[in-house]
């Protein structure tokens, strides 16, 4: 991000000129299509570049779907498809720890929002752009329950720390963790 460059509206891939709609609920709407589980990598490319670019593209479906998550939405899940050179799917490989999951930390997003900066994120859909949600997200102050979940989640132990605080702080990773329970 730049403050001297415009917000997107539009890109060049391929010779072709698309319009893109970055606004930060559509964007969400987007990466959530690759959590439904009966879609195919190909099917969810292509679904979440019609919320973004419409349905009219002149580009493989899966090397737009990459180029605009990463020169446009950079999550640390960038949700890109990567192939073998069978044209299998390669196997999602973690970098690092999840902090954040946009659709279980939704309240948590949204009443951070709210205090650090008297912004309804229900009343900015369709013109908060992705960009500028992301700067505000990341910038969120410590006193946010936002930024204290994430501080949970980070949490590693280290000497000197009591083993009652110790067991309090993995508590409360269990209580906010991201991974699925799995049931017996």
């Amino acid at each position: 991000m730049r403050l001297n460059d415009p917000l997107v509206t539009s890109f060049v891939f391929d010779g072709h000129e698309y319009k893109i709609d970055l606004a930060f609920d559509n964007v969400l709407n987007a990466l959530s299509v690759f959590d439904e589980i009966d879609l195919r990598d190909y099917e969810k490319a292509d679904i979440a570049l019609a919320l973004l670019v419409g349905v009219e593209y002149q580009a493989n479906t899966n090397d737009l779907w990459n180029y605009v998550c990463e020169t446009f939405i950079h999550v640390e899940d960038k949700r890109s498809i990567e192939y073998d050179r069978k044209g299998n799917p390669m196997p999602v490989q973690k970098e690092s720890k999840q902090s954040i999951d946009f659709n279980k930390d939704a309240e948590f997003i949204f009443a951070s929002f709210m205090q650090a900066y008297r912004v309804d994120l229900f009343k900015e859909q369709g013109s908060l752009q992705w960009s500028q949600f992301k700067a505000l997200l990341s910038g969120l102050p410590s006193d946010t329950i936002m930024q204290r979940i994430v501080q949970i989640r980070l949490y590693e132990p280290s000497k000197g720390e009591s083993g009652e605080y110790k067991q309090a702080m993995r508590d409360l990773q269990n209580a906010y963790s991201l991974e699925e329970i799995e049931e017996e």
